[in-house]
């Protein structure tokens, strides 16, 4: 049984959410070498990747904790389990059941066992996390001003990855890391960030948040994250043929039938419905995609 307090500690790092992204870097480590990386530098990899998301989830929540506070206010950020976000308590910083020197404690301690451990790994993921972190706070920043933050948030959930591949090796290749940054940017975009955004499209319209559902509409949006996610559909192909790992027709249909259901199917059903539901359905899928390619790849490594 997990301690109620250390609860809320993982709800303001949206821990479920994070160990699922975990898989993102592990599977960019994987395809970049095309095997298994040392025994200690996964192990270390996997404590760096785990301290470095519950760090910056945590971060988003204490740059955000004035709007936050403000839409808590308002009624807004309810907590569910048909929503992954919402398993657990949504923004705890903002509802008050923990207090902003907690939460600023737990993010830094975690920034510092992520630091410790990317400048062990290689120095060039040390100074990604730092960028990474920058970004995400200007990211954070920017709700009023701009719906082109989005292009933010794209760049810092790649750079996860881009720091798993130095992570395993000093020279990576260049054509597979701009393919690998591209693919999880417009996977991002189109089913993280915009039907994110569409669950909370009311609030962010009280309080005059610059969003894409916001300043484009729910139909245009819906439209928009259809296009970055049928873009990321076909860049997975491009991912795996540009790395050394060959895969066989039987992986590949497996992962045209991941991307089919996860990513395709849900956002399909979004255009068609404009439906809060269907961006929470959205993202739910879109979110365990990532890790369902990385099963596809480790079944190839295991087992063929």
């Amino acid at each position: 049984m997990t301690h109620p307090r250390l609860k809320l500690f993982l709800a303001l790092s949206r821990t479920p959410h994070g160990i699922i992204d975990i898989a993102t870097p592990a599977l960019a480590a994987l395809l970049c070498l095309g095997h298994f990386p040392p025994f200690f530098t996964t192990l270390l990899g996997l404590v760096t990747v785990f301290a470095g998301y519950t760090a910056v989830y945590a971060l988003n929540d204490i740059v955000d904790y004035r709007s936050d506070r403000e839409k808590v206010s308002a009624g807004g950020y309810g907590d569910g389990e048909d929503y992954l976000d919402g398993v657990l308590v949504r923004h705890p910083l903002a509802k008050g059941v923990l207090t902003l020197p907690e939460g600023v404690l737990w993010a830094g301690g975690w920034a510092l066992v992520a630091m410790i451990g990317a400048w062990l790994l290689n120095p060039v993921c040390f100074a990604i996390f730092l960028a990474g972190g920058l970004l995400e706070a200007t990211y954070c920043l920017l709700w009023r001003v701009t719906p082109f933050r989005a292009l933010i948030n794209g760049i810092v959930k790649s750079l996860g990855a881009v720091a798993a591949v130095y992570a395993v090796t000093p020279q990576p290749s260049i054509i597979f890391l701009i393919v690998l940054f591209a693919w999880i940017f417009f996977w991002e975009i189109g089913g993280q960030n915009i039907p994110n955004d569409w669950t909370d499209i009311e609030e962010d319209r009280r309080f005059k948040a610059r969003t894409i559902p916001v300043k484009l509409g729910p139909a245009r949006a819906g439209m928009l994250a259809m296009a970055c996610l049928v873009a990321a559909f076909f860049l997975t192909f491009l991912l795996v043929w540009v790395s050394p790992l060959a895969f066989g027709t039987l992986h590949l249909l497996a992962l045209a039938g991941l991307g089919v259901w996860l990513l395709l199917l849900p956002v399909l059903r979004l255009v068609n419905a404009n439906d809060r539901s269907q961006a929470m359905n959205l993202f739910n899928k879109a979110s365990h995609f990532p890790l369902s390619v990385f099963a596809v790849v480790l079944v190839r490594l295991l087992f063929f």
